[in-house]
């Protein structure tokens, strides 16, 4: 199931489950977790894009040995909100996981990471972090705003549901 919404994603997921949050470019894509009661995301790594097959094979080993229970793409829509080529080729690796054996069960929620890249570069910039390090590691602390961003959109919705 691919949802854009954070209700749908929600009704998807099993409980105590650790999430996963994504964000896909286009040489890479990086990976952040959050612990299982879905409080902190956490930066994990940086997966070097090589063909889907090869991407695909990289995120199932981190969703089965971090028993990921939901996956969180970050959707790139552009500062009007329309969706340009990143934003397609985002919901196209949600389309494609969505349809292997290793994804098939997992909800998949489509987020709106307008600023990510931009909020990151700042994180780590105000840490003092050499520009080096920056270009290491990037992409999961971009993939770590992203997830916290729906963490904390369904931390919200299940304290409207209490």
């Amino acid at each position: 199931m691919i949802a854009e919404a954070a209700e749908d994603f929600a009704a998807g997921l099993a409980p105590m489950a650790a999430l996963a949050g994504l964000d896909p470019g286009t040489k890479t894509i990086g990976v952040a977790v959050s612990d299982r009661m879905r409080s902190v995301a956490t930066p994990l790594l940086t997966i070097r894009r090589k063909k889907f097959t090869a991407d695909a094979e990289a995120l199932a080993k981190i969703v089965t040995d971090r028993e990921i229970g939901g996956l969180v793409i970050g959707l790139a829509r552009n500062m009007d909100g329309s969706e340009g080529p990143r934003a397609q080729s985002a919901r196209a690796l949600a389309r494609n996981l969505a349809r292997l054996p290793a994804f098939e069960r997992l909800p998949i929620l489509l987020w709106d990471e307008r600023m990510s890249t931009i909020a990151a570069e700042r994180a780590l910039l105000e840490a003092d972090t050499s520009r080096k390090r920056r270009e290491e590691v990037i992409d999961h602390v971009a993939a770590a705003y992203i997830l916290q961003g729906a963490l904390d959109r369904l931390a919200v919705l299940a304290r409207q549901g209490d």
